[in-house]
């Protein structure tokens, strides 16, 4: 049986065309100013991934995950990308010990790995970085370097 490829990848896609497409102002600058805060907290380059702009996510630092049934693969460490209705910000280790800080973020909605936001003002950007933060730390210590 052949192995089930991701299907989102690491691209040479343009960051700064994958910005540009971000038609709304207020959206274009939230995702600009998440581009900048987790440049910052992860010390990763931005990097497009995915095949297309319209539906791709930056994504900052990469690992290499194997689970117990042998499918493994890359992966980004963190990343948001720009939803119709969300900015969305992927925390891969998941969400389930960062209760006390969702407790404090504001106005958002959860998935498993992905933290869905209408806009930055809805939120508390110091607990956003708090969690992005952690989110990268857990991910250190899981999948070292």
């Amino acid at each position: 049986m052949a192995k089930a490829k991701n299907k989102t990848v690491e691209t040479d896609l343009s960051v700064q065309a994958y910005m540009a497409q971000i038609e709304a102002d207020e959206r274009r600058a939230d995702c600009q100013k998440l581009l900048e805060v987790m440049t910052r907290l992860s010390g990763y380059a931005p990097k497009v991934w995915g095949t297309k702009l319209s539906s791709g996510i930056i994504g900052f630092g990469r690992y290499h995950y194997k689970y117990a049934s042998g499918r493994e693969g890359e992966s980004l460490r963190t990343g948001f990308s720009s939803r119709a209705q969300y900015i969305s910000v992927y925390i891969m280790p998941g969400y389930q010990d960062f209760s006390g800080e969702l407790s404090r973020l504001g106005s958002h909605k959860m998935g498993k790995s992905c933290l869905n936001i209408k806009r930055l003002s809805d939120v508390d950007i110091n607990v956003l970085e708090e969690i992005i933060s952690k989110g990268l730390k857990v991910m250190d210590e899981k999948y070292p370097q």
